[in-house]
């Protein structure tokens, strides 16, 4: 029956369907300019990364990148990967870095203002160097 002839007869407005799943969320668009500038720098620098890494195979959970060398996650506030506010969804987030960590990661969140003023590079790179310098000698192994 038309649509217009529908609501003629009956006085009531089309019945509108929901939508059978729920749509991926949005990214905001100063996380996707954190998250193409963050890229490239890592290229300029030869890090090697990984963009959307998904560190367990059964989960839909990302990372928006991974540090290869250091073994560091990185979550860009505000990315649609990252979980948002709500009483599910926190608890969801918790869960998410807590497998992480128990599988040998390492995970920062960083804000789209630090990666876009260059903090983050600069923490990357401090890491690098202290990867390659060894440990602190100052401190006993035994």
């Amino acid at each position: 029956m038309d649509p217009s002839q529908y609501k003629q007869l009956t006085k009531k407005s089309e019945i509108r369907r929901k939508p059978r799943t729920n749509p991926l969320p949005k990214a905001t668009q100063k996380y996707l300019e954190a998250e193409e500038t963050l890229f490239q720098e890592l290229e300029e620098n030869l890090i090697g990364c990984r963009r959307k890494f998904q560190f367990e195979s059964t989960r839909n959970w990302r990372f928006d990148f991974y540090i290869v060398k250091l073994g560091l996650l990185i979550e860009i506030v505000g990315s649609p990967w990252a979980v948002g506010r709500g009483g599910m969804k926190i608890a969801n987030a918790f869960s998410k870095y807590d497998l992480a960590e128990d599988m040998g990661y390492k995970i920062e969140r960083f804000h789209p203002d630090q990666i876009i003023c260059g903090y983050v590079l600069r923490f990357i790179q401090n890491q690098l160097e202290k990867l390659e310098d060894g440990p602190d000698q100052t401190i006993s192994t035994d």
